[in-house]
């Protein structure tokens, strides 16, 4: 295990930055998530790490040591793609132990080796299979083994579960959690996800553009965003962002931000001291416990996730509140945060 530390790492491709001056600091045993849209420049980030893709600029160390001219096969991490890459005429034993062989680790350590990962994934009825008798979430679970047998400093994995319907993503994502708990391993894990990002990441790193916008854990980013594009990319559904002159009393010449989660039905007048606005219902959707509003106030769009107990009927106007501690104020232009309503 090791630390991981990114100093003013930059990657440029024909001239063109798809990684800015990338600076991160990765504490021994953490896990990390890397999250942003396609393109933000997180899978190479990991690549650099990897030693898949050459640094244009700055320094990349795993524990003590600079690793920006180390070969891959030296650097001592473990990667995990989203393609299983696992060799179909070879069972699930051999494919564990392939890498082990080509390095001369000795045969009695490769068994124990390979039995020990078999064990962790609970996959030991499975080592002679070959992978076309496996299901996705096996193969990923091989994926994962081959991994763990390296015994690395770091496990490295990009967009691992993408190739995983639904059900099967949120078991072998809680899987993750509890083998990267059990072992201690540094982890870096890239996904476009955000909610597997809330859900897996000790802090989460997002990304836009190939320049690193907020570090901070999950709670961190989900109350107090950092700017516009972090609190429009983490949460889900997304927050409520509109211009100010659409709802009253938050400045017109700002950016006004609210989850719609925090939002909820005024019944009286006045009373308590939130911000308050009439908007029409256009679309009810149910979701058992729970229902997403979509609004319409001054032909701006706005959702609001509201109990089920109350029903909603489209095209009724209804007077919604959110607490002011609830609400964000964004500069236009910067798309910084500035103070919130209740400040």
């Amino acid at each position: 295990m090791a630390s991981v530390n990114y100093d003013d790492v930059t990657k440029r491709y024909d001239g063109v930055a798809a990684v800015k001056d990338f600076s991160l600091s990765i504490e021994d045993g953490e896990f990390i998530v890397l999250v942003g849209p396609s393109g933000c420049g997180k899978s190479t980030a990991l690549r650099m790490l990897a030693g898949l893709e050459e640094i244009s600029a700055g320094r990349i160390s795993i524990g003590d040591r600079v690793v920006n001219n180390v070969a891959p096969a030296s650097r001592d991490v473990a990667m995990v793609f989203q393609s299983y890459a696992l060799y179909p005429h070879m069972t699930v034993y051999d494919n564990l132990a392939f890498g082990l062989r080509n390095t001369g680790v000795p045969k009695n350590a490769i068994d124990q080796r390979v039995r020990r990962a078999a064990e962790i994934l609970q996959m030991q009825e499975l080592l002679k299979r070959k992978p076309k008798q496996l299901s996705g979430g096996q193969r990923q679970r091989v994926a994962l083994g081959r991994a763990i047998v390296r015994e690395p400093s770091a496990f490295l994995m990009d967009e691992p579960l993408s190739n995983l319907d639904a059900k099967l993503r949120v078991e072998t994502r809680a899987e993750i959690l509890k083998l990267q708990e059990r072992l201690g391993t540094t982890t870096i894990y890239v996904t476009h996800d955000q909610v597997e990002a809330m859900t897996m990441g000790d802090r989460i790193v997002v990304m836009r553009d190939g320049v690193l916008q907020q570090v901070g854990t999950p709670e961190e980013l989900y109350t107090s965003p950092q700017n516009l594009f972090v609190a429009g990319f983490i949460g889900s559904p997304s927050m409520n962002l509109v211009p100010g002159a659409v709802v009253d009393g938050a400045g017109e010449e700002r950016i006004v931000g609210f989850r719609p989660e925090h939002l909820r039905i005024a019944h009286d007048g006045g009373g308590d001291d939130a911000l308050r606005f009439d908007a029409r219902v256009e679309v009810v959707e149910y979701l058992g416990d729970e229902q997403l509003v979509h609004l319409t106030r001054q032909d701006t769009p706005l959702l609001a996730k509201l109990p089920v107990e109350e029903q909603l009927e489209r095209g009724r106007e209804v007077t919604f509140a959110v607490a002011r501690e609830k609400v964000y104020l964004f500069d236009s232009e910067t798309e910084e945060r500035v103070d919130s309503v209740g400040a």
